[in-house]
């Protein structure tokens, strides 16, 4: 047989590299003489620049030391130059929730980081760049990667207002003009955002609104929050109400209006790079994966993403998940006995999963 394993993350224990290998070394230790391949997913979060860059020949991996964390303390950034000249970017790394330690910052989080970053792929010849939405800390409306590149508050005299987090209400109030002359230029190739969230940056649906809360926002923070995007987007302009401007907390709306960047189901676009419809369509069978299964999972997220590749190929799919009450799904929670002992040992039971699939969908070889 001809497999394709493409799992996301199981957020919080395994990589999606490492689970796909997992699984399939679980599934070689029953049919050692199946064709696996493996094609870690992502959506545009957690994992997309590790998925682009195990599937992409010649890609090269830069640090960027010292980027500025959401909270200001230095981290490392990271980007991948792929050898037609694409960076690739993932917030997160540079701007993720994770990277708070202890204390969320509703208020004062941001992305600078994330734009030093691009800024160093841009120095790096990048022409084209893919920037993946997911995990953001922050609810800036990609102020802080913009003012990292060049963007400039100024005040009704053309001074240059003090915009650092913890004063950028101030300066918002103040500013009579947003001035991008000499904000860095986007490269020739253009800028795709990698996101599933349709959002718009304002309103109900809005950044503010529907995710600030999970960023540790409460009812006073979020009506704050939602009356600096919209003082934000006055000065900015661009289309504030378009699907996605309000992923990453307002960052696609950010880059949207400044650069012209385009935004894009994640899922789709992180498929076509790894190649993926094209393994899937020469396979006799597609196995995926996250660490929760449900019914939103098909809803451009990664394995639902992979799910109906597969199934417009005509190939049959199985899905393992680390919890799941879906029906047919293969839970690693259920063959650990418990949640808790599968997220001890994730790697374990997704072998055990492999192996249990290989022995499902087929007659193991007999030495």
């Amino acid at each position: 047989m001809r497999v394709v394993v493409a799992p996301d993350s199981f957020k919080g224990t395994i990589e999606a590299a490492d689970a796909a290998e997992a699984l399939a070394a679980g599934w070689r230790s029953v049919r050692a003489a199946d064709e696996v391949r493996c094609l870690p997913m992502a959506d545009g979060g957690e994992g997309t620049l590790a998925a682009v860059v195990s599937a992409s020949e010649g890609a090269r991996l830069f640090d960027v030391p010292g980027v500025s964390g959401p909270d200001g303390r230095p981290v490392t950034g990271r980007f991948a130059l792929l050898p037609d000249g694409t960076a690739v970017a993932e917030l997160a790394t540079a701007s993720g929730l994770p990277l708070l330690e202890g204390e969320l910052r509703p208020l004062t989080a941001t992305t600078r980081g994330t734009g030093e970053s691009i800024a160093a792929a841009l120095d790096a010849g990048a022409r084209r760049l893919l920037v993946g939405l997911g995990g953001s800390a922050s609810t800036d409306g990609g102020h802080g990667l913009l003012a990292a590149l060049g963007a400039r508050l100024r005040d009704d005299a053309g001074r240059a207002l003090d915009d650092s987090p913890a004063n950028l209400d101030r300066a918002l109030a103040a500013a009579r003009t947003l001035d991008l002359s000499a904000l860095r230029p986007a490269p020739p190739g253009g800028v795709v955002l990698l996101t599933d969230v349709t959002n718009p940056l304002l309103g109900a649906r809005g950044a503010a609104a529907v995710y600030g809360p999970q960023k540790g926002a409460g009812e006073r923070e979020v009506a704050l929050l939602e009356r600096r995007l919209a003082r934000w987007a006055t000065l900015l302009g661009g289309d504030p109400d378009a699907p996605g401007t309000g992923a990453a907390g307002g960052t696609g709306y950010g880059l949207a209006a400044a650069w012209g960047a385009t935004i894009e189901p994640g899922a789709a676009t992180v498929a076509g790079l790894l190649g993926l419809p094209a393994a899937v369509a020469a396979a006799d069978l597609v196995v995926t994966g996250e660490g929760s299964f449900d019914a939103t999972s098909l809803q451009g997220k990664a394995v639902g993403e992979v799910v109906r590749i597969a199934d417009r190929a005509g190939v049959p799919s199985a899905v393992v998940a680390g919890v799941s009450e879906a029906p047919g799904v293969l839970t690693l929670s259920a063959l650990a006995g418990s949640p808790a002992a599968a997220r001890r040992d994730p790697a374990r039971w997704l072998h055990r999963a492999g192996a249990v699939l290989a022995a499902r969908h087929g007659t193991p070889r007999r030495s």
